[in-house]
């Protein structure tokens, strides 16, 4: 029996609605983790009674699971072409239509009163809703286009929904803080939850209603006709041996190693920040939730405005001078806070609770206690920390769009799910390393647990604990980041030439059309060109490999 054809679209151009429509995907993806990261371990201690430490264990402890998810779901849904279902649904957007009734259930994790298991448990089963949703959608622009300035569009659109959403993320606890208790109210949390589970349920969907899967080449379509027969239970139990093969082998890629390493300390930086931020606000700045989620606001804001401006780097000079420029800037602001804490300056204290519940108002010269010592402090680290976070966030998913391409090279393959998942897997074991150190590291310092409305003084060496963490931690991530950077050579024109040998390979081509190309080709993949397309790395065949019995 003959599969069917013409299953899929044909290749065609991206549009604003393509853009936008794969985008807002990031409301999910990096709004949930801007919930997570920014408010997560602070409702814990603070509204459930629980430790720095069992904090940091719920929030990490999910995330070593995904040693066994994130690349399990990259590699099924590379593989579920195979399948009846693959052809029929998609292979990615089987995947996204599952999640899009589940996503509420985000709310459950802010509830009071409960143990430590269920807040475990809660977590585990959001995180798993999230893997299943972020590594397929990741894949998907990557699909829609080979151009490098589409895929830079894409990666744009997606940092200013994610932007957008962490700004909203950021604030609207100050919206509901009147509404639900004040500012104490740990119904701020629950129902900010709400309102974002039922926002991620919807942009799913329109990411399933506005992207196509990248249609079949003819090496699959090849695969496919042979493939059409019964399940094989041999090759079914050798998932785990491909998969695990498959998610090593492209650590084989010198681009992607180099991705990873700048990829890591671009967001390591931010999750250390992250854990100590809403601390060092409430010990040294002196401010509650309502503070901390006024200042929260005011870097997100900057966040946005720095992608935006990031697009146009990457597309004009690459992404290395970008990601300079960025982690440049997120230091001076940990320098700045640093300096703050050693000195503080006099008179801020008083000056800063004059302004009552609206930090804003300290822009305003008629407010008691204006001054321009009172503005610098309280808004140039942290717009500085924004503008340098919003690019550091841009640049690695920026580059994650071209790395396919790099693999294709050495592969003869496709295997943008894999990449998605090394790179998901990757990120939330070091995430989850960060954040349970950090939760070790506050506990450790003496910091003392609260409860709502509470007061309780901490000790200097718990207040310096949380300082030299917030500031050290970040430095030391975006240290070996720019580091990494160094040799990175993938931009506009070395992707160009990159394409153009890949379609030469395609065509059979063994040597490259010129000595720059093929500098070019190995110094991205890290392979001599007379090896690349299967003939040297082994996996020439491992993706197509079928789910199903050959007839």
């Amino acid at each position: 029996m003959n599969p069917p054809r013409n299953l899929h679209p044909a290749a065609k151009e991206p549009t604003w609605i393509n853009y936008w429509g794969w985008g807002s995907g990031d409301m999910l993806g990096a709004g949930a983790q801007a919930v997570i990261t920014g408010w997560l371990f602070y409702f814990f201690t603070t509204f459930c009674g629980l430790s720095a430490v069992d904090a940091g264990l719920i929030l990490g402890l999910p995330r070593l699971l995904e040693a066994i998810t994130c690349p399990l779901i990259g590699y099924v849904s590379d593989n579920l072409r195979h399948t009846w279902v693959g052809r029929k649904i998609g292979r990615r957007k089987l995947f996204l239509l599952i999640t899009i009734p589940l996503l509420p259930s985000f709310a459950l994790i802010f509830r009071t009163g409960h143990t430590f298991t269920y807040y475990l448990l809660a977590f585990i089963f959001f995180e798993l809703l999230y893997t299943m949703f972020l590594i397929p959608w990741e894949t998907l622009a990557a699909e829609m286009t080979k151009d490098y300035k589409a895929k830079a569009k894409f990666a744009g659109a997606r940092m200013i929904v994610a932007q957008s959403s962490a700004i909203l993320a950021s604030y609207l606890p100050t919206l509901l803080i009147s509404q639900f208790g004040g500012k104490d109210s740990p119904d701020t949390f629950f129902w900010m939850a709400a309102i974002f589970g039922c926002i991620f349920s919807v942009v799913v969907t329109i990411v399933v209603l506005t992207t196509w899967e990248r249609p079949y080449g003819t090496r699959e379509q090849a695969v496919m006709s042979q493939t059409y027969g019964g399940f094989n239970l041999k090759a079914a139990l050798l998932i785990p041996v491909k998969m695990f093969r498959d998610l090593f082998s492209t650590l084989k890629i010198r681009a992607f190693r180099q991705h990873l390493s700048i990829y890591l300390g671009g967001y390591l930086s931010q999750d250390i920040f992250n854990s100590a931020f809403a601390f060092f606000v409430a010990t040294v700045l002196m401010g509650a939730t309502l503070v901390i989620s006024q200042l929260m606001t005011v870097m997100y804001v900057a966040q946005l405005i720095s992608v935006m401006v990031a697009i146009q780097i990457v597309i004009r000079t690459g992404p290395v001078l970008a990601y300079r420029l960025a982690g440049s800037l997120f230091a001076a602001a940990l320098l700045l806070y640093l300096g703050f804490y050693l000195a503080r300056p006099e008179g801020f204290a008083e000056s800063f609770n004059a302004l009552g519940t609206n930090l804003f108002g300290a822009l305003n010269p008629a407010s008691p206690g204006f001054s321009l010592s009172l503005v610098f402090w309280i808004f140039v680290p942290i717009v500085l920390a924004g503008l340098g976070r919003g690019t550091l966030n841009f640049v690695p998913w920026s580059v994650y769009n071209y790395l396919p391409d790099v693999d294709e090279a050495v592969t003869g393959q496709r295997r943008e799910g894999i990449f998605a998942g090394v790179m998901t897997l990757v990120r939330k074991l070091a995430q989850s390393a960060a954040i349970m150190a950090s939760g070790w590291i506050i506990d450790l310092g003496g910091y003392v647990k609260t409860k709502p409305g509470e007061v309780v003084v901490q000790t200097p060496e718990a207040i310096q604990t949380v300082t030299l963490l917030m500031v050290g931690g970040p430095l030391l991530m975006l240290l070996l980041g720019a580091l990494a950077s160094w040799k990175f050579r993938l931009n506009a024109s070395t992707h160009a030439v990159l394409v153009h040998e890949v379609e030469r390979l395609r065509n059979g081509a063994t040597e490259a059309e010129s000595d720059e190309n093929r500098r070019i080709v190995e110094d991205l993949t890290g392979w001599p060109y007379d090896r690349l397309w299967g003939r040297g790395s082994g996996h020439a065949d491992s993706s197509l490999q079928p789910l199903q019995a050959r007839p």
